[in-house]
């Protein structure tokens, strides 16, 4: 552990920063220090925070020139949704996935579960999807 990671989080033991302030810092200081250092392999990645949709088009959706929609969805609320699931009960579940499957999502709702989840966002770091048309430009990608 570098000193000045050791200085924030013996400040947040003291009591002179918030939790959210030591983590801003130490977002910050990760993102100071260089790629790799000399003799490194490499440097860990950090847990993807966001899942970001982006869509440009072309087509003027408001009237004055062309639209784009920016949509940066916290993947906390996803796991906070997944924990949530556990409450509806069973017969919600099935009729849900009944109109899921109606509906062409094939997804099994009483299948789904945290360590899934966090799988799942592991996963999504290395995920990135571009769609280019002539009219539009689709991506989405998680940071």
């Amino acid at each position: 552990m570098n000193e000045q990671r050791r200085q924030i989080l013996q400040m947040l033991a003291e009591g002179k920063i918030t939790a959210d302030e030591a983590e801003r810092l130490i977002d910050a200081l990760a993102r100071q220090q260089p790629e790799a250092s000399p003799g490194s392999t490499s440097t860990p990645k950090s847990r993807p925070k966001y899942l970001r949709v982006v869509v440009s088009s072309e087509d003027d959706f408001s009237g004055d020139g062309a639209g784009r929609i920016n949509i940066r969805v916290p993947l906390q609320l996803l796991r906070a949704g997944v924990r949530l699931t556990s409450l509806v009960p069973p017969q919600a579940l099935t009729q849900v996935n009944a109109q899921l499957h109606k509906s062409g999502v094939p997804i099994d709702l009483t299948q789904l579960k945290p360590q899934h989840l966090d799988d799942l966002i592991e996963h999504l770091d290395d995920v990135i999807v571009d769609v280019d048309q002539a009219e539009a430009k689709v991506q989405v990608f998680c940071e």
